[in-house]
């Protein structure tokens, strides 16, 4: 005998008295003639079942939606995705926030037969990692640009490019594709003599395909906390003296300063293996991640530059950009 507990149209009824009718719990068990209980439970079947859905309206998501186009406006960016953070996040549960939402824009993005340059770095990794998973069968081609061959890793972690490619691939779908260099050479001759090899430079033929890049926007970290000193591509030394001509951020390894130029650090930036600056600034889709405070001049900087055209950031960065 089927318990009143599963019957469909009493269910039903009750979450309608309940949420449509506003009345309580004890006034519909009065007016049913079912106990209090069951009428918890049929509640709960309500919502687990979907009769009942409930829908979290965020209040601020009109203003960041005003933010966003304000700042394309002022930027004259193609697209701005700003994330909320909260005061009482933590740093850590703030960027969080935005690399899930950075994948969440990625996965909705990216189209079928995409090739599509990644760089290096934790930011692209941790937007790998999150939680949330997508649809694996799209023919998506992730290409790194820049060398991704290093023994270095930072606590642990290998944030090479050709990594990252390889996680790109694991979170949306898709190939890969490796660029088999270091992304540093300690002379110039060297690296253009390694890159004439026919085992290496077909990347520069998968660069002309490319149609989006994806990259992280380095800001100028001094001290123990460099990722690029941890991962040995340059010495706390160069980065202080970059400091001092007023480096501003790096993206893929190219360094630059608040107007966007490279001249001051170009005996650095032609020692990278790696798509050439002027040739990321004419790809289609540059997309900037890139959050909070100490990011905002690195931020400016590339989009100076020209070198990203898409930016994903948090309100905290955002509105520091204003």
């Amino acid at each position: 005998m089927k318990k009143i507990v599963d019957d469909w149209r009493l269910i039903y009824k009750v979450c309608s008295l309940y949420y449509e009718d506003d009345m309580r719990q004890q006034e519909i068990s009065d007016y049913l003639g079912i106990s209090r209980a069951t009428i918890s439970r049929m509640l709960q079947k309500g919502k687990e079942s979907g009769i009942v859905r409930v829908e979290v309206v965020n209040p601020i998501q009109f203003t960041y939606g005003k933010l966003e186009k304000t700042l394309e406006r002022k930027y004259g960016l193609k697209d701005v995705i700003v994330v909320e953070n909260s005061s009482l996040d933590t740093r850590q549960e703030s960027l969080n926030k935005m690399y899930e939402k950075a994948a969440l824009y990625l996965s909705q993005f990216f189209r079928d037969g995409d090739y599509i340059g990644v760089s290096m770095g934790f930011t692209l990794h941790n937007v790998a990692r999150t939680r949330r998973s997508f649809a694996k069968d799209n023919q998506y081609m992730f290409v790194p640009i820049v060398g991704g061959i290093s023994p270095n890793s930072i606590n642990g972690v290998d944030v090479q490019s050709n990594q990252i490619a390889r996680e790109f691939a694991d979170k949306f779908g898709g190939n890969y594709t490796q660029f088999l260099a270091p992304a540093q050479f300690s002379d110039k001759k060297i690296k253009d003599y390694f890159l004439e090899e026919k085992s290496v430079n077909f990347i520069f033929d998968d660069f002309e395909k490319l149609d989006t890049v994806v990259m992280g926007i380095g800001a100028n970290d001094t001290g123990t906390d460099s990722t690029l000193i941890h991962a040995g591509y340059i010495t706390d030394e160069e980065l202080q003296s970059f400091a001092d001509n007023g480096v501003v951020g790096n993206v893929a390894l190219q360094f630059f300063d608040s107007e966007g130029k490279r001249d001051k650090f170009q005996g650095f930036n032609e020692r990278i293996a790696g798509m050439p600056a002027e040739q990321i600034k004419k790809i289609r889709n540059r997309i900037g991640i890139a959050g909070g405070v100490e990011r905002v001049k690195a931020v400016k900087g590339a989009i100076a530059g020209g070198y990203i055209n898409i930016l994903i950031t948090n309100n905290e960065c955002a509105e520091k950009l204003l």
